[in-house]
């Protein structure tokens, strides 16, 4: 039995310790099998954790329950993902909220150089369809890895389409791999497998639950650069994974479609509301993520001395001094507005001073 991993398990399973207080008791502690062999008044000492807690903790009760996912996980090669192991999807670290363990089959690596999500309804029309097709060809040869939920519509869309064109995709399920949902998704689930594959935060025996979905929808968001919502009413998984993604720092793209399709509303919506970049084909995605492939000019070489404003050398120095830094992060040390941040950073970029980076990171 491998004990790390026993201990790396079992701290998922503690009641009332989610994601965050289950870091927090890591970090405190040292390691997952230090949390269960520490004192009781040492674990009462940290922040967010109650006598409740500590007394799960202290039961060991949690076990045996992780000995059982141990053999199920040996027994169906799946890979466990922890978070602070190397092949944890790196982009999902910078989500305060990313699971702590996730559980893996197939083949894809999930840390590729571009991964795109694609979300939309589950009432997939042509048009939505049509427009799947012609993203998902645009990005074959261009090493990016599809992500999305294996649901109806445009979900099973995209999968089917990357695998059409040679292009490596994972599906994020709401449940534990043991079972597939929906069950008619079960063929396209084996062929997902033999051309990316299939991640989830659940364990063996875990139900296709309502709640699920959401949790579902976060790593959907959190693992992509970028999202794209191809198809959504004004409600629905596609348009909460979009608004996470957004809160995530992610680039969010929406196709748009008539004002008076039902099945376009959400993506008018938000392309409205500035939540979404308007999207009409890839070479959008591509141009505004950076991802184009053709041959990049020579960048002129910047001046050796070049007036800048106080602002501006403030915003340089905060940018050298991090290596690199969101534009978030900018306004807060610098205590300027966001639009006047927005305003130097473009000038800064056009006179060759700094990058911009995926996710709306900066460097020099």
């Amino acid at each position: 039995m491998n004990n790390d991993l026993l201990y790396r398990i079992a701290i998922t399973l503690i009641p009332g310790v989610g994601d965050v207080n289950g870091k927090t008791l890591i970090a405190y502690c040292g390691s997952p099998e230090a949390v269960f062999s520490e004192k009781k008044s040492a674990l009462l000492k940290i922040p967010g954790i109650g006598t409740a807690t500590v007394n799960s903790i202290l039961s060991h009760d949690v076990f045996h329950r992780a000995e059982e996912e141990i053999v199920f996980i040996e027994k169906n090669e799946i890979e466990p993902l922890f978070y602070l192991d190397n092949d944890y999807p790196a982009r999902l670290l910078n989500c305060a909220d990313a699971p702590m363990m996730l559980y893996y089959k197939g083949t894809a690596g999930l840390n590729t150089k571009r991964v795109i999500s694609v979300v939309g309804t589950r009432r997939a029309t042509n048009y939505g369809k049509r427009h799947c097709d012609e993203l998902i060809r645009f990005f074959r040869d261009r090493n990016v890895l599809v992500v999305s939920g294996l649901a109806y519509g445009i979900d099973s869309c995209a999968h089917r389409k990357s695998f059409e064109y040679g292009i490596e995709t994972v599906g994020v399920l709401g449940h534990g791999l043991d079972r597939i949902y929906p069950g008619q998704n079960r063929k396209l689930a084996e062929k997902i497998l033999e051309h990316g594959g299939l991640l989830t935060e659940f364990r063996s025996n875990t139900k296709p639950d309502r709640e699920n979905f959401p949790k579902r929808n976060r790593i959907v968001a959190g693992m992509a650069d970028a999202v794209v919502v191809i198809e959504s009413g004004r409600r629905g998984g596609a348009l909460i994974t979009a608004e996470l993604a957004n809160s995530y720092n992610r680039d969010v793209f929406a196709i748009p479609g008539r004002l008076d399709d039902e099945m376009s509303q959400g993506c008018n919506f938000f392309i409205k509301t500035n939540r979404a970049a308007l999207c009409e084909k890839g070479e959008d995605i591509a141009y505004i993520m950076g991802w184009d492939d053709k041959p990049v000019a020579k960048k002129r070489q910047p001046e050796l001395f070049i007036n800048l404003s106080d602002e501006e050398a403030t915003i340089l120095n905060l940018i050298k001094e991090n290596k690199e830094i969101s534009i978030d992060q900018i306004v807060i040390k610098s205590g300027y507005p966001t639009s006047k941040v927005a305003e130097i950073l473009l000038n800064l970029e056009f006179e060759g001073i700094v990058k911009s980076q995926p996710g709306k990171i900066y460097t020099v």
